[in-house]
């Protein structure tokens, strides 16, 4: 079924078009508005931007451009992708302008955007350190150079500039930028692809934005030119890469985590556009293996420092985790395409999970200091042996600062994963306080999720009856809508205007335990409650963490503790007190752990 089309306020991250192969449609996003847990981060982040700016500027990226552009002189720094940071933190700007406008975001916008402009070559090209180090010498080393990877955020944060503030001066250099490749690159053309994706997931956007077929058709060919050879043969392994096997063939995800995330993605966005059925069949199959053996109970990805990479099957270490923050957003950003898609709730389930527990472990409460590595466990006298280590703590940048304008872009626009609407009413995926407008239709949302299990919608407004579906959690196996027990997926109920309806989510301590075949974990469990996961801190223990024993059988008991960690549940389980894992660190670096060892 293809679904209505969505509203006409603010288009979010992912817009498909009226024609595409979807099941539901985003809301606009000035038509959800969160309060709650989520708003208080949102907050945090509104400030993390402001200062992203002075980052970017004392890292050098801003200079880099300025450089290339002639308004400065020297040589550039940082990584040849330092580009993409800048991109990052512009798409933050659109959408956090989207949720609270300012005139201050706009000034910085436009300050940057006219850099960012200036440095265009005539021809559309545009990569700073490439253009200042190397002059007209393009795409020599594609599997490192980033160069389509950093047109694709550039485009992404165009596509969300004009959406968000009606301002074209980026995407206008982003749609040259776009001919540019349109140009280059193709089977008969140049007959390559850029060793880290992003911009099959972009050109689709900038397709759904401006109608142009051939950013679509573009992106089709990077998605289907992968698997074939390009990358070998510069002589790079391929798996590292997720060149190893076609799209199409491929039943799993292998290699650099971020990069086979983001053209899964990138991958769904052209099924859904082109209707191929096949491809999105195969797209699930690579999801499910991947939810069923590579993804950590925090829903982090990467099970290897060594390539960033996702590991074989069941192989999950949990000191040894990477499980970076990007690949979280990235694994968010496929779950929310194939959800649009299909409809399926073990997406919106997989959203929970990584949103509240990989992704948001990635970023203080403060909201301006950062992990780019997401262990489940750190030892104690770990010693801080590289940039990234957690064991320095979160930090304000990185060498490699890919992670931080990531976690900007992903809080400002979190509005756009919450709700969507079809032909016969709304969705809602995740949970927040705030209100949801979808045409005729306006719904308030009463809830203190994620630490108690009641949410209460009421229909404030509606044409006629209308169909609510809220989403029913896999781990909520006794829960009950108006009274009535329902189970995991979508509960379904007509409602009329001044209808109250009430899901309850029961909010118990669960023990987890892993598949036998996870050997670094076995004889051991985890303690969740609701979609958090949970860890047992140093600072809540006089036994060393690493000694920590637990009795599964032992009464299990939880207390929200405004005073700790701005204000959290807490659980106690067989003498042990446990913090939600997202909360980890910030009351400095200590020794942690989710997985505990059984008495």
């Amino acid at each position: 079924m293809t679904a209505t089309s969505s509203s006409t306020s603010t288009r979010g991250p992912a817009a498909p078009t009226p024609t595409a192969r979807a099941a539901l449609r985003p809301l606009g996003l000035g038509d959800v508005r969160i309060g709650g847990f989520w708003a208080g981060r949102q907050r945090a982040n509104a400030a993390a931007i402001r200062v992203g700016r002075e980052r970017l500027e004392e890292a050098g990226n801003l200079e880099n451009l300025r450089i290339a552009a002639g308004r400065s002189s020297g040589e550039p720094v940082g990584p040849v992708f330092a580009d993409s940071d800048v991109y990052k933190w512009l798409e933050a700007v659109a959408w956090e302008y989207a949720r609270e406008p300012s005139d201050e975001l706009l000034r910085l916008q436009r300050e940057v955007t006219d850099v960012v402009a200036a440095a265009q070559a005539p021809d559309g090209y545009l990569n700073s350190v490439v253009q200042v180090r190397h002059g007209d010498r393009r795409y020599t080393d594609l599997p490192w150079s980033h160069e389509h990877y950093c047109a694709g955020h550039l485009i992404q944060a165009a596509v969300a500039q004009a959406r968000c503030t009606g301002d074209t001066a980026l995407l206008d250099v982003a749609v040259r930028f776009a001919d540019h490749l349109a140009d280059t690159f193709g089977p008969d053309r140049r007959h390559d692809v850029d060793g880290h994706p992003v911009i099959e997931m972009a050109l689709v956007e900038l397709h759904r934005e401006t109608g142009d077929p051939r950013h679509l058709e573009l992106a089709r060919y990077f998605v289907d030119a992968r698997g074939h050879g390009l990358i070998a043969a510069y002589g790079k392994e391929p798996t590292y890469f997720s060149d190893r096997v076609p799209v199409r063939e491929a039943t799993t995800v292998e290699g650099h985590a971020v990069r086979a995330v983001y053209l899964a993605a990138g991958a769904a966005d052209v099924a859904a556009e082109l209707g191929d059925a096949d491809l999105l069949r195969a797209l699930a199959t690579q999801f499910d293996h991947m939810t069923a053996t590579k993804m950590y109970v925090t829903g982090g990805l990467g099970a290897r420092w060594e390539g960033e990479a996702f590991g074989d099957p069941y192989e999950l270490p949990t000191d040894r985790a990477y499980a970076e923050t990007c690949a979280a957003i990235g694994g968010v950003q496929w779950a929310w395409r194939m959800l649009l898609a299909t409809g399926d709730a073990r997406y919106a389930d997989a959203i929970e999970r990584m949103l509240f527990n990989g992704f948001l472990s990635g970023v203080s409460l403060a909201g301006t200091e950062y992990f780019y590595v997401n262990p489940l466990q750190l030892r104690s006298d770990a010693h801080a042996d590289g940039n990234r280590s957690p064991a320095h703590g979160r930090r304000g940048w990185f060498d490699c600062a890919c992670c931080p304008p990531n976690v900007m872009r992903t809080l400002a626009g979190l509005e756009g994963y919450l709700a969507t609407r079809d032909d016969r009413g709304v969705q809602l995926h995740q949970y927040a306080p705030g209100t949801i407008t979808a045409g005729a239709t306006t719904l308030t949302v009463e809830t203190d999720y994620p630490w108690d299990g009641l949410v209460r919608v009421r229909v404030d407004a509606a044409p006629g009856p209308v169909r609510l579906s809220l989403r029913v959690p896999a781990w909520a196996g006794s829960a009950t809508l108006d009274g009535t027990p329902v189970q995991p997926g979508y509960a379904a109920v007509d409602a009329a205007a001044g209808d109250v309806v009430e899901l309850r989510l029961p909010m118990d301590v669960r023990t987890t335990t892993a598949h036998p075949r996870v050997d670094a974990v076995r004889g051991c469990i985890a303690l969740e409650r609701g979609p958090l996961v949970y860890a047992a801190e140093q600072a809540d223990h006089a036994t060393p963490v690493d000694d920590l024993r637990i009795d599964p059988d032992a009464p299990r008991s939880s207390e929200h503790r405004p005073d700790l960690l701005g204000g959290v549940t807490v659980v106690t389980a067989g003498g042990l007190t446990l913090v939600p894992y997202y909360a980890w660190a910030n009351r400095g670096p200590a020794p942690m752990r989710v997985w505990l060892p059984t008495a």
